[in-house]
């Protein structure tokens, strides 16, 4: 099956970031209200964006009704937009999206062996080519839990494997592990190893790095949503002084869901707080999308 109509490939949007040397979005999105939250955002600031979902929202949503939601977004705007399967597990769930008009898949191969992750990301990766499908591969370990992707230690990139590692397989995209981790507690002294990411983009060249577990889980995000019942607990992020650092030194892609998540939760939870006299779904819902609208303008400005 082709592409979405009108949909960008992930290639060309990766290109967009490494000429520019700036960091391309990847907002993931789990219902329509931040779908629209972050095409919005995307338009408002005149910048290219990758849509993600995870397997886990795609269970939730149902892959027919993510395709007919964003099919109606690239027919809605005129900025380039990606569709990408977010830390896809096995070769099925990535053909099963290549074949319903994704335009760039993650195989996440992280915690088996170097050469068995070689192998099945070579095996996602000849398939995506016939249907011009961008692959991102993983090699390293985030800790943190982000829906299905568990781990209890982070394992940082070796940065020599990484460079066999993307002439291996022939990806177009490399997720490395330099300090960042998935979920809302990241510790209070979360940094990057931005040395690391030095040996790493030296030795791959003009390559596409993508970062994940990157959220920086605002204070002020968190407040709201505990003055208004949630229990988000030593909830931490990574500092956007952080980020600015990681993409002058070669970051491409920056994934985030965690924030959008909590900028959701806020608008919400304030809107059932000050308005619960209204049980007009729609009115509550207006206020979470419009958080997470600001939280990926946020976003997108201080990645470029």
């Amino acid at each position: 099956m082709a592409l979405i109509e009108n949909l960008t490939t992930g290639q060309k949007i990766l290109k967009w970031a490494v000429d520019d040397k700036i960091a391309v979005g990847a907002f993931n999105f789990s219902n329509m209200e931040t779908l629209q939250a972050i095409v919005e955002a995307a338009l408002e600031t005149a910048t290219p964006v990758i849509l993600q979902v995870s397997e886990s929202a795609i269970k939730y949503m149902g892959i027919d009704y993510v395709i007919a939601m964003v099919e109606a977004a690239v027919h809605t705007v005129d900025i380039p937009i990606a569709l990408h399967l977010d830390h896809g597990k096995t070769s099925e769930i990535c053909k099963l999206c290549i074949d319903s008009g994704f335009s760039s898949v993650m195989i996440d191969k992280s915690e088996l062996s170097f050469a068995e992750n070689v192998r099945q990301t070579k095996e996602v990766v000849a398939y995506a080519e016939k249907f011009g499908v961008a692959v991102e591969g993983e090699l390293g370990i985030l800790a943190g839990v982000e829906d299905d992707v568990r781990a209890a230690h982070s394992l940082y990139t070796d940065p020599v494997q990484a460079a066999e590692f993307v002439e291996a397989t022939g990806i177009s995209s490399l997720a490395i592990a330099i300090g960042t981790s998935h979920g809302l507690n990241k510790g209070k002294t979360a940094h990057l190893d931005i040395g690391r990411l030095k040996e790493i983009k030296q030795k791959v060249g003009d390559f596409p790095l993508v970062l994940h577990g990157a959220s920086s889980v605002y204070p002020d995000i968190t407040e709201i949503c505990n003055q208004y019942g949630a229990v988000f607990k030593d909830a931490s992020g990574i500092s956007d002084s952080d980020i600015r650092d990681a993409i002058s030194h070669g970051i491409n892609k920056i994934n985030i869901d965690t924030d959008l998540r909590m900028a959701f939760v806020a608008g919400l939870r304030q809107s059932l707080h000050q308005a619960p006299e209204s049980a007009d779904i729609r009115f509550h819902l207006k206020s979470a999308k419009l958080f997470t609208k600001n939280l990926a303008i946020k976003k997108i400005n201080l990645f470029k």
